[in-house]
């Protein structure tokens, strides 16, 4: 099909058949006579223009919004932004786990640290109870050496109230023997008196001398005896004195170094005590912070979760739509090859100069009843 006297052009509408929107572009030719020159042509948009008219080469492609005027596939776009949205889900899942990850390291190591307090708190415990038994049993060993003590100590008063009864005799067996001896002296005088003056042939001084020798050696004999037993009493007496100082002095020092290591156990369990609070204290705040920091990050979740669900919600809907326009795209590409058919085979049964005039000088034209095809070289995009 020539054009040399017949320009055709394009016009874009708004097809009214199509129901979602999609602009497109039908070509007309319709070529009239005028008068004067019988090979004006014009191009018109008939709005009477069948559906089974348009050419397939007059649809506008379809541009995508924020594609820079860049025809392109839903399905490619659905599947870049299911891509993006992946990724962004990835990294929120990856740092979440990450930081649950380093709460629960950090939530372990508490509880290592707090378990290992807790078996030096029960190591210190136990030395505890074995140095308060060890304690007790000492003081235990106090008392009885206190009473042993308090024993001896009534002892030596019974012994020495003993010696001074022992002496108080010796005393009253002196003064008994002098008396003895003074009454004896007076009697033997009266006596050698008598004698001397009756019979003067007893030897009264030799008598007198031997009975003194016996006195003197039986109260020699009993002073040596009394002497020795006070001695060796009093030695006893002082060798148990000395003996029970010094065990009283090794169970005074023995004391004051219990009392000095109960109270360092002392000291050392309030420090474990006041350390084991303290931890506590640190665990309960520690617990409390990551309890927060859990709930926030359960809250970002949630969040992170019901944007991935309203995302979805856009996916599906998306490719519900994009399943609505690739079915819309099929059906008009059907109707496009049928119309392309039809209009192939009407093209193929008109002459090859439908406008072509029967006389130059004649004053009136026919119109052309047939609508030239627009080609790719002649059509708008």
């Amino acid at each position: 099909m020539t054009s040399d006297d017949s320009p055709t052009c394009c016009s874009s509408e708004s097809y009214a058949g199509v129901s979602d929107g999609t602009t497109v572009s039908t070509c007309s030719v319709e070529t009239t006579c005028h008068p004067s020159t019988c090979a004006t042509s014009r191009c018109q948009t008939p709005s009477f223009l069948p559906r089974s008219r348009l050419p397939a080469g007059c649809l506008a492609p379809c541009y995508l919004a924020g594609s820079c005027n860049t025809p392109c596939s839903v399905g490619n776009s659905a599947w870049c932004e299911d891509g993006m949205f992946n990724s962004n889900e990835k990294e929120t899942m990856q740092f979440l786990n990450d930081r649950l990850a380093n709460y629960l390291e950090k939530v372990r190591g508490l509880e290592e640290m707090n378990q290992n307090e807790h078996w030096l708190y029960l190591s210190c415990y136990e030395r505890y109870e074995s140095e308060l038994s060890l304690r007790q049993l000492v003081e235990t060993d106090i008392g009885g050496l206190r009473r042993i003590l308090d024993e001896l100590t009534l002892c030596k008063a019974d012994l020495e109230a003993h010696v001074e009864s022992l002496k108080e005799d010796l005393l009253c067996l002196k003064k008994n023997h002098e008396e003895e001896v003074n009454l004896l002296r007076g009697q033997l005088g009266d006596r050698l008196s008598v004698e001397l003056n009756s019979d003067p042939t007893i030897d009264l001084n030799r008598v007198l001398d031997e009975m003194r020798c016996q006195y003197e050696t039986v109260l020699a004999n009993n002073r040596r005896d009394a002497e020795e037993w006070f001695t060796i009493q009093t030695e006893e007496l002082n060798q148990q004195q000395l003996s029970s100082a010094e065990q009283l002095q090794g169970c005074q020092t023995e004391i004051w170094e219990l009392k000095r290591t109960a109270n360092a156990l002392d000291i050392e369990l309030q420090a474990q005590q006041s350390l084991t609070e303290s931890l506590e204290c640190t665990v309960a705040e520690t617990e409390a912070q990551y309890s927060t920091q859990l709930a926030q990050m359960q809250c970002l979740i949630d969040n992170v979760e019901n944007q991935l669900a309203e995302i979805r919600c856009d996916l599906e809907r998306q490719n519900q739509e994009y399943e609505v326009l690739l079915d819309t795209k099929a059906r008009l590409e059907g109707e496009i090859n049928t119309y392309r058919g039809l209009l192939e085979s009407e093209d193929s049964r008109l002459p090859c100069n439908p406008c072509s005039t029967t006389s130059t000088s004649s004053n009136t034209c026919e119109p052309c009843s047939a609508y030239v095809l627009c080609t790719v070289e002649n059509c708008c995009v």
